[in-house]
């Protein structure tokens, strides 16, 4: 009795584990195609639950007509096996799902469409089935009656000690580590071990779950390409890190970083030190906007969003008594910052911290520059897009200091959370000017308390910036191209920040955008070569 028990316990601790943890390895399967904002987890944590539900409700009646337990571990096997496939066709089926909604719904919402219908062809069949675990095990696994309620509230208590671990697992050991795709087969793993001792202590045929076991053990410590981007090439590094899905990228003259897959470029560094005309470059004019600025002038820099570390690079080359402070919440990506993107210690003192939070801290003082850098149209920390944050921020730049946002506007208009960024900006200080930038998607805000930034500017560039200088055109175009922001009524705030609903319009442009991508590289193949581009 006790052995039986011990068994039961076991089932439910280890299904609640896994339950927990393919829901959050979903997210990560789901994250390069569809973003990981909130819209995209609610229906991930919607979607599971439905299907728990449902797997309560069959499991019990399944139990009242069957009463087999061996039943039931059958069911386990087949959502380990089910669990098991999806790191090789889960990112295929994607990818098809996508293209099929772009062909037959274009107008419609891809993200919310998408990321539903994924879930329920990936994940709704080994959920609704983990969900019939509890009510078999409560109604067969359980002989002695006079201490039936006892055992029951055991064994969902194990399942839900399980759902805990298997909340904490995931996201600090075997994603970080071992990667999504071997997460996947790390748990299918488990619950095939689960079903074999069953059998065994059952003394019947545990023959085919010992043999697939022993397959996702190899598969476990076999490397395999299970790349999200399959249709790219010269990859050098693809990982994962607590916060990202990461993608560095090779070509002959410059190394990219790409987070998520499809929303494009983070960073490009040119190997050479020259510039790439990409945002942070622009941002180079900032200290410009300071009253009697000089290139020798000492400057104390704050960038939040540290990146590949582009724009301190760039920053000390041009302005060599610049010290930058470098707030950079993914650990992950400011090693990959100093591997593969040469930043060097002088460059950048680098904080790992979260950019509201570092404000806190005994690091944090008063700078002549802030560049906020760590807003998309698309995936953006509220927490730092609110009057409460720019509060903080003005506390923390010296007297006629300069602040410059940078938005990614991938919807390619200055609306949705750009327009409620400026906004929320202009609310906190006197002056806010625009550039969009012309050869990418992005617009930078410049900000000051002092008045006369503009005039600063004008000043300082005809005087500091002469023709021959590497910095001419970029000065030129943003001396053409400021635009003084003046609204006020679209703010966002602590407790009012809708930036997931307000991204959903560019969401949806950018995946669309990415799938003609890979439907314009397939065109004219045939079914073998469209099968070796996938696989390859």
């Amino acid at each position: 009795m006790k052995k039986n028990n011990l068994i039961l316990y076991i089932t439910s601790f280890l299904s609640g584990m896994t339950v927990m943890a393919v829901e959050l390895s979903c997210s990560r399967l789901l994250a390069p195609y569809f973003s990981s904002s909130q819209i995209v987890w609610t229906v991930i944590i919607g979607l599971i639950m439905i299907c728990m539900s449902i797997g309560n409700v069959l499991g019990g009646r399944s139990a009242d007509k069957h009463k087999s337990l061996g039943r039931l571990y059958f069911y386990i096997w087949i959502a380990s096996v089910w669990i098991a496939l999806i790191p090789f066709v889960g990112k295929y089926l994607i990818s098809g799902i996508a293209g099929f909604l772009m062909l037959f719904l274009p107008s419609g919402n891809l993200v919310l469409m998408g990321s539903a219908l994924s879930c329920i062809v990936i994940f709704s069949l080994p959920m609704t089935l983990l969900g019939m675990v509890s009510p078999y095990l409560v109604k067969l696994g359980v002989e002695d009656t006079e201490n039936k309620g006892r055992i029951a509230g055991q064994i969902y208590a194990m399942g839900t000690i399980g759902s805990i671990i298997g909340t904490f697992v995931p996201t600090f050991f075997t994603i970080p580590y071992i990667g999504t795709s071997k997460t996947f087969l790390l748990f299918a793993l488990l619950l095939n071990i689960v079903c074999a001792l069953y059998f065994l202590f059952s003394r019947k045929n545990a023959l085919r779950n010992t043999i697939t076991a022993v397959l996702l053990l190899v598969f476990l410590f076999i490397p395999f390409n299970d790349s999200f981007a399959f249709w790219k090439t010269n990859i050098i590094y693809e990982g994962e890190s607590l916060y990202n899905y990461l993608q560095v990228e090779e070509t002959k003259d410059s190394v990219i970083l790409s987070t998520n897959v499809a929303f494009g470029v983070q960073s490009i560094y040119k190997k050479d030190g020259s510039l790439s005309g990409y945002y942070y470059e622009y941002a180079l004019m900032a200290p410009y906007f300071i009253k009697d600025m000089s290139p020798e002038k000492k400057l104390d820099v704050l960038v939040l969003g540290l990146g590949t570390g582009t724009f301190p690079k760039q920053l000390k080359k041009y302005i060599p008594n610049v010290t930058t402070d470098a707030v950079e919440i993914d650990a992950k990506i400011a090693d990959l910052a100093t591997k593969y993107f040469n930043l060097q210690e002088d460059e950048a003192n680098v904080y790992i911290n979260d950019g509201r939070s570092f404000f806190s801290t005994p690091d944090a003082k008063q700078y002549d520059i802030i560049l906020a850098d760590a807003y998309q149209d698309i995936t953006v920390p509220f927490h730092m897009s609110t009057q409460e944050f720019f509060k903080i921020v003005k506390e923390h730049l010296k007297p006629g200091g300069v602040l410059i946002v940078n938005v990614n506007m991938k919807s390619g208009s200055f609306t949705g959370v750009p327009e409620y960024l400026a906004n929320t900006v202009k609310s906190i200080f006197n002056k806010v000017y625009r550039a969009d930038l012309s050869i990418v998607t992005n617009s930078l805000l410049f900000v000051s308390d002092d008045d006369q930034m503009l005039e600063n500017y004008k000043i300082n560039t005809s005087s500091q910036i002469p023709v021959d200088h590497d910095l001419y055109n970029i000065s030129r175009y943003i001396n053409s191209n400021l635009v003084e922001m003046t609204d006020t009524k679209l703010v966002l705030t602590d407790d009012l920040a809708p930036v997931e609903v307000l991204g959903q319009k560019a969401l949806s442009e950018i995946v669309k955008s990415e799938i003609e991508k890979v439907s314009g590289s397939l065109k004219g193949k045939s079914l073998q070569e469209i099968f070796e581009y996938l696989t390859n």
